[in-house]
């Protein structure tokens, strides 16, 4: 037998050499802590971290929105094969802003349906309009009573963004406290290209995540349930870039980390 390895031989021993390079790969991987977290965390509005909020009022009071949505996507559905036999002024209102929204691509469908519903919809509070603290409201009871507060805003550009093909997992119904005054404020997060963009009652203007200064994010409901922000912004931030340095240190778990967005398309604003 000669000393020297066969093509096939070394074909073989190739093999098994890059088989083991792999499996290092894997096993690094799956002894490295933080590094799934980590691109959870970039791919969240304000890359925060989330966690599953416990049962309490907020699941309580969703719950009680989602069954009244689902109710009404039955109406919307009926109203959609037979436009004609549309009993429902609301679901016809409902369905125009979506098709208004379809004849858009990217985002100036999410757009359509944010400046629509701004217009539809005038600010009111839930004391004044029904004499209680805080109640939500679905998208076509909302657009029956032609009034709302921030929530019931969000809640119906949720659903409309939903039927028009965005989606769920773009999608962040987002509860923000105001720094300096304490109170609190709904808004829609909506993942375009890769950016969050936050739809505001107030605003026609989509403003990035990173564009939000004066208020602190709380909670995000998404087509899972309700989820907790882990950690304030500035902390989460720094975070952020430790765990994807470290990751980037890896070349195998590396394209597994979303960049965050460039500091020079995060502008200052009154938000």
């Amino acid at each position: 037998m000669s000393g020297s390895i066969s093509s096939r031989g070394f074909t073989r021993v190739l093999t098994i050499a890059l088989a083991s390079v792999v499996l290092g790969w894997v096993n690094a991987a799956n002894a490295a802590p933080g590094l799934e977290q980590a691109s959870r965390i970039v791919a969240e509005p304000f890359g925060l971290a989330m966690q599953a909020l416990p049962e309490g009022p907020l699941s309580a009071k969703w719950r009680g929105v989602e069954r009244a949505i689902q109710g009404e996507l039955k109406i919307i559905a009926a109203c959609r094969s037979d436009r004609s036999s549309c009993a429902s002024i609301p679901a016809l209102q409902f369905l125009k802003i979506v098709d208004d929204a379809l004849a858009q691509t990217g985002l100036a469908r999410v757009g359509e349906i944010n400046r629509a519903f701004n217009l539809a919809i005038r600010p009111v509070s839930d004391r004044a309009q029904y004499g209680v603290e805080d109640l939500w409201t679905s998208p076509l009871a909302t657009l029956a009573a032609g009034a709302g507060d921030c929530e019931d805003y969000a809640i119906a550009k949720f659903v409309a963004l939903r039927e028009a093909g965005v989606s769920p997992d773009d999608l962040r119904l987002v509860i923000l406290r105001g720094i300096s005054n304490g109170e609190d404020h709904a808004v829609l997060a909506v993942r375009v290209e890769g950016r969050w963009r936050m739809l505001d009652n107030r605003y026609f203007l989509m403003l990035e995540d990173c564009d939000v200064t004066k208020f602190e994010p709380l909670f995000a409901i998404d087509s899972g349930g309700v989820n907790r922000f882990e950690q304030p912004p500035v902390a989460m931030a720094a975070l952020n870039t430790k765990m994807a340095d470290d990751a980037l240190s890896t070349s195998a778990i590396a394209p597994q980390i979303a960049p965050m967005p460039d500091d020079e398309f995060c502008q200052i604003h009154p938000m």
